[in-house]
């Protein structure tokens, strides 16, 4: 696993509040033996959208497996020589040559994966209990839902997931829609498939209170996991930077909505709501902190619909023009949603849920079960320049019939002996992605 520096953000910045800089304790992301490769056209941003210097701490790096795609491979230096000469004359003419050598550093690479919500309905749970019963432990065990999916996750220098539900306070029970509280297994599972941090702002932060909010903070990074979108105090909602392979990187998440239910009086500070001033005043003081690279994680959109809504249009365009955010990802909608280019900026406006029980039928439709993990690969130049690449979509379903595990659809077709009942379900499923996103799919 990836180590992460983390540095909390409270600066001035013109659209949001003067408070003082403030670094915080550092959690520090190690780039892992290789990196993968992924498809060119690319969006560049240049460092004229105003970057300040990296006050990211130094590096404490533990470790994470190696990836497995083959070593890592960095685009050389450029070099250039100037020859100066000069003449002097006495009784004789001597000529002097002084070369000298200017050395422009490579560009820095960094590949992120990204996937959508993760919604432990009680049918799910419940079949986690199965599972842990079956290998005769109490509890609940997620793992084998997850775990296909950690060849995708695994070779990236940092794999972000959703997850929409908060997390059982002790001692309180379970619960499941419309007000969530999963097990806290679903951590470990999140850990072993190769996951480094989660999103967490949802339309259920607040489920089960600010006790909710804590127990899901505290779960997470008791398994390691890093996560925005939810706080235990004000300071922990503010931007962070971390570093991911040498990189500053601030992931920022927010949400449209708690579906009606309001923090206590004065902690609004325990997740954040969508608006662009107050996204742009977030991203600014990241960048004032030394981040280079802006990710944005956002709710929104409309359940089960596969187009953007215009509210989405009109935030990402809000967003991506200002120069100040390079990549926003998004869930909520349940269903897969197209990925465009906005002001030069990518932008994912969903990316399907990776994990639920959602059953397909009248109430929600067979696409409820498709999704993607999405890899992205980005590039900073040493006058800051970020490019981002087009990113790639590996198509994934939630087989519910097989106790809910995650198959990474591309992958599972290749197999020559798949029983054709299964393959005719991932070739279902596969038209369904592949109708709204298939120009980022790889060909077979």
């Amino acid at each position: 696993m990836r180590t992460v520096a983390v540095v909390t953000v409270l600066l001035a910045c013109s659209a949001c509040a003067s408070v003082a800089a403030a670094p915080q304790a550092l959690e520090r992301m190690a780039a892992p033996s290789s990196t993968l490769t992924l498809a060119v056209p690319t969006t560049t941003r240049s460092a004229a959208s105003g970057r300040a210097s990296s006050t990211v701490a130094g590096e404490e790096r533990s470790g994470r497996a190696s990836a497995t795609t083959g070593p890592t491979t960095s685009a050389p230096a450029t070099t250039t020589s100037t020859a100066t000469s000069t003449t002097t004359s006495t009784t004789a003419s001597t000529t002097t040559s002084t070369t000298t050598s200017t050395t422009t550093p490579a560009p820095r690479p960094v590949t992120m994966a990204f996937t959508g919500d993760t919604l432990v309905h009680s049918p799910l749970w419940r079949g986690a209990q199965r599972l842990a019963a079956a290998e005769g432990r109490e509890g609940y065990d997620f793992v084998p839902m997850l775990a296909r999916l950690r060849p995708l996750l695994e070779p990236t220098d940092l794999a972000v997931c959703h997850l929409e539900t908060p997390i059982a306070p002790l001692g309180e029970a379970l619960s499941t829609a419309p007000r969530y509280g999963v097990p806290e297994e679903v951590a470990d599972a999140l850990a072993q498939a190769g996951y480094d941090r989660c999103s967490t702002a949802s339309n259920h932060t607040l489920d089960r209170g600010t006790a909710g909010v804590a127990r899901t903070v505290d779960v997470l990074e008791s398994r390691g996991l890093g996560q925005s979108g939810m706080a235990r105090s004000p300071e922990e909602i503010q931007p962070k930077v971390i570093d991911v392979a040498g990189i500053a990187v601030s992931h920022l998440s927010y949400t449209f909505s708690y579906n009606g239910l309001l923090p206590p009086s004065g902690e609004d500070w325990r997740s954040a709501l969508i608006d662009p001033g107050r996204i742009l005043g977030d991203a600014a003081a990241a960048r004032a902190a030394g981040a280079e690279v802006v990710v944005v994680s956002l709710h929104w959109g409309a359940e089960k619909v596969h187009a953007p809504t215009q509210e989405q249009r009109s935030i990402a365009d809000a967003l991506t023009a200002s120069g100040l955010v390079d990549l926003i990802v998004g869930h909520h909608a349940h269903v897969v949603q197209p990925i465009e280019q906005v002001n030069g900026r990518w932008v994912v406006y969903g990316l399907g849920n990776v994990l639920s029980n959602h059953p397909t039928g009248p109430s929600w439709p067979a696409a409820s079960q498709d999704a993607m993990v999405v890899t992205v690969a980005m590039t900073v130049a040493a006058d800051g320049t970020v490019t981002v690449e087009r990113p790639v979509v590996h198509p994934t379903w939630v087989d519910r019939e097989a106790d809910w595990i995650v198959r990474p659809v591309l992958e599972e077709l290749a197999q020559p002996d798949l029983p054709p009942a299964d393959r005719a379900r991932l070739e279902q499923s596969l038209g369904r992605t592949a109708a709204v996103v298939g120009a980022f799919i790889p060909a077979p």
